[in-house]
């Protein structure tokens, strides 16, 4: 009769062999040389641009330059431009407009112009370009969406929101819509892998139904929620938003482009003042709050509030008020966020975040409370408190904000130092972070055109909620 293997024996022996196993397993999945493709980062992404005609792109950058004027808040920076260039419009090397209301939106124009450089150029950059759709992982759609509406409200305004022959933004809007739809490669993903640029909230205002299928890159989502009280009877139904154009699983929020200049760390000095706002007042919508907290705050000590505006003085005034200041208040205005939240970033001026609904770029990458006070609106509204919260942190706490708002400060950036905006975007750069994030959609999408296609014809598909 066969002895029998001692228990104790047996489990020594497993407790032996576990490790061994281990080190088996592990080294076969990550060794340098293996061919698994699951485990190999991947470092770029494949963009297709479709094509459109010049005139929706760079001409309308032309037709801009070749106003005589700009009679709006801020334009006097782009009169004095358009006395060098006009004479001169060139089919390349235009600037974008300095104009801050219009600057602050200029994403579009860096993302085409990093698509379109030199490809011996682009060693650092993310998005690779292709010229065959079917290869591509996205489309990118080279709309100047913001420069369009722009324009209209410079040339026409009274017709802005209206669908007429005399709106050329809406004509433009519509011509994009029904260009890109007659594409192979809409028809192909029902416009789910194509990408636009929206950062204005008024861009693109007359078809945002048509394109919400789409990759949208938008500064917040503020103007793009919209509210269906049919669909419940509840009493609540007011408050119930509902998903039929925007999510944080397709979409990417991108940052504004900040309008001061870099404060590098080395060059920080003693602030005077605790908390700084420079702004208008009176805004809609999620803009009441900033009303409330201008009256609560503008006799504080050591709180200054002020009116200002998108000019050269307002500028200047900015820049000393950011750099002379621990915090900078970010409450929101009509939208969630602005550009005011970038330039605090640049200025090392902690930004003290007042915005119940707000959504931020590169999170994930980026943690916004490792130098970012963010406060609830109920807070902030409470007689005393902000101020006594404010004062409550450390010089240690605040030059730990500083150091990291630092670290962080490259990611905000679009400009790439090349004339017209067309070359290769900084490693670290505002470019590179969004096509990352796009590209962490793209399994996503393609999930979901599979699914579409195999839907039997005429089987509805339903519309879901699908925030997060």
């Amino acid at each position: 009769m066969a002895s029998k293997t001692p228990p104790l024996f047996f489990t020594l022996s497993l407790i032996c062999l576990l490790p061994l196993a281990f080190f088996y397993l592990h080294s076969t999945t990550i060794s340098p040389n293996s061919q698994n493709t699951l485990v190999a980062p991947k470092n770029s992404i494949k963009v297709y641009i479709s094509p459109l005609p010049r005139s929706l792109n760079y001409g309308l950058l032309e037709k801009y330059w070749a106003l005589n004027s700009d009679t709006r808040i801020g334009s006097e920076v782009d009169n004095e431009i358009r006395k060098t260039i006009s004479p001169k419009l060139s089919e390349k090397f235009l600037p974008y407009p300095e104009n801050p209301i219009i600057k602050q939106y200029s994403a579009e124009y860096w993302i085409l112009g990093d698509l379109l450089a030199a490809e011996e150029l682009k060693s650092e950059s993310f998005a690779k370009r292709v010229l065959d759709s079917s290869e591509a992982d996205v489309i990118f759609v080279p709309f100047f969406a913001t420069l369009s509406a722009e324009l209209q409200l410079v040339i026409n305004k009274s017709v802005f929101r209206k669908r007429v022959e005399e709106n050329e933004d809406y004509a433009r809007q519509r011509m994009v819509v029904d260009l890109v739809k007659k594409t192979d490669a809409w028809k192909k993903s029902g416009g789910r892998d194509h990408v636009f640029v929206i950062t204005d909230p008024v861009a693109m205002w007359h078809v945002k139904d048509e394109i919400a299928p789409a990759i949208l890159l938008v500064v917040d989502f503020g103007g793009w929620y919209r509210i269906d009280s049919k669909t419940s009877n509840d009493s609540s139904s007011d408050l119930t938003i509902h998903h039929t154009q925007v999510s944080l699983l397709k979409d990417v929020i991108v940052p504004y482009t900040y309008l001061l200049p870099r404060l590098h760390i080395s060059e920080n000095r003693k602030r005077n003042t605790l908390l700084y706002f420079k702004g208008a007042k009176h805004r809609h919508r999620g803009g009441l709050v900033r009303e409330k907290l201008w009256d609560l705050l503008v006799n504080e000590p050591g709180v200054i509030i002020e009116e200002g505006f998108p000019n050269a003085t307002g500028k200047e005034q900015s820049i000393k008020g950011m750099r002379n200041s621990e915090f900078c208040l970010h409450p929101a205005g009509d939208t969630p966020t602005s550009c005011r939240l970038f330039d605090a970033i640049q200025s090392l001026c902690i930004p003290v975040i007042v915005s119940d609904n707000i959504e931020l770029p590169f999170e994930g990458t980026v943690d916004y409370s490792d130098f970012s006070v963010f406060v609830s609106v109920s807070d902030a509204l409470r007689t005393n408190w902000l101020v006594s919260h404010l004062r409550s942190y450390s010089g240690e706490q605040k030059d730990r904000f500083r150091d990291y708002m630092a670290r962080v400060q490259p990611i905000f950036r679009y400009d790439n130092d090349y004339l017209g905006g067309v070359g290769p975007t900084s490693r670290d750069g505002a470019v590179n972070q969004i096509w990352r994030k796009v590209n962490e959609k793209v399994p996503m999408i393609r999930e979901a055109i599979t699914r579409e296609r195999r839907k039997p014809p005429g089987v509805p598909v339903p519309v879901r909620c699908h925030c997060i």
